[in-house]
């Protein structure tokens, strides 16, 4: 089970920002909203339940590799040795 974090603002302060906090809140973070030091309402950030890649969208892709992406490098010469 992971850790909730929790950030509290007052409405007043949160109104004109809110899409910032939005976007900088981390997957499970609280973001709590207070009405004259009173807690109104609890925003959470969903944590990810999907990922933007997929595998295997790119193997008909082509790509290009250096003959030598293997070959050492010379600035590391005297640690092969």
């Amino acid at each position: 089970m992971t850790e909730t974090i929790a950030r509290t603002f007052p409405v007043t302060a949160v109104q004109s920002k809110l899409p910032e906090l939005l976007a900088g809140m981390a997957g499970g973070e609280e973001l709590i909203l207070t009405a004259d030091g009173v807690p109104v309402a609890v925003i959470k950030r969903l944590e990810r339940t999907s990922w933007p890649s997929v595998p295997g969208t790119a193997k008909d892709r082509p790509f290009w590799m250096s003959p030598d992406f293997d070959a050492p490098l010379e600035d590391f010469a005297e640690y092969m040795e």
